[in-house]
């Protein structure tokens, strides 16, 4: 089934504009660990394992039951940048065949095994390439993809800092940290 989210979009528009109070949505995911490395994670109704790769810096890790949760970022923005590209295309016009983007990320593993001061354990960079299938101009695709990248949810967290707040609850233990 072909959808064509102009109208869903000019919807949800008018309803926050209508009512700004709906704008703000709790999104939420629950993870537990499964044993060794593994964890299962639960999305509303969607369930998924992760884990570290079976070789990592050339050493024996996981075992490779699910992707390794950064490689889950990876697939976020990919597929995030893809449904935003539907969505501007189908709101501005812009005839859209297909969209595919190939998201790599470098992480120095110095900083996760905490061998090097001063190294972050997160992503050192992040490249998107988006081939898209269109027959539209290259000044309509240029305009989509200014659009996508301005409203991607997405590409926003990974650029900008969000603050994030972490608590630890300890089961059968003395004392319960604040939060960090």
């Amino acid at each position: 089934m072909t959808v064509n989210y102009q109208d869903r979009f000019i919807a949800a528009q008018a309803q926050l504009r209508d009512k700004p109070g709906d704008a703000l949505q709790a999104f939420s995911a629950l993870t537990h660990s499964t044993g060794g490395l593994c964890s299962e994670a639960q999305i509303r109704d969607f369930h998924l394992t992760t884990d570290k790769p079976s070789r990592l810096a050339g050493t024996e890790l996981g075992e490779d039951a699910g992707p390794d949760p950064a490689e889950l970022v990876l697939a976020a923005l990919g597929s995030c940048q893809e449904a935003t590209y539907r969505l501007y295309a189908d709101t501005l016009g812009i005839p859209l065949r297909d969209v595919s983007v190939k998201v790599t990320g470098r992480i120095d593993l110095r900083g996760l095994f905490a061998v090097a001061d001063g190294v972050r354990p997160g992503f050192r960079d992040i490249r998107a390439a988006v081939t898209i299938d269109s027959p539209a101009s290259i000044e309509d695709i240029e305009r989509l993809k200014a659009m996508v990248d301005r409203h991607s949810p997405v590409l926003d967290m990974l650029r900008n800092v969000t603050p994030v707040q972490t608590s630890l609850d300890l089961v059968n233990g003395a004392a319960r940290p604040a939060a960090a």
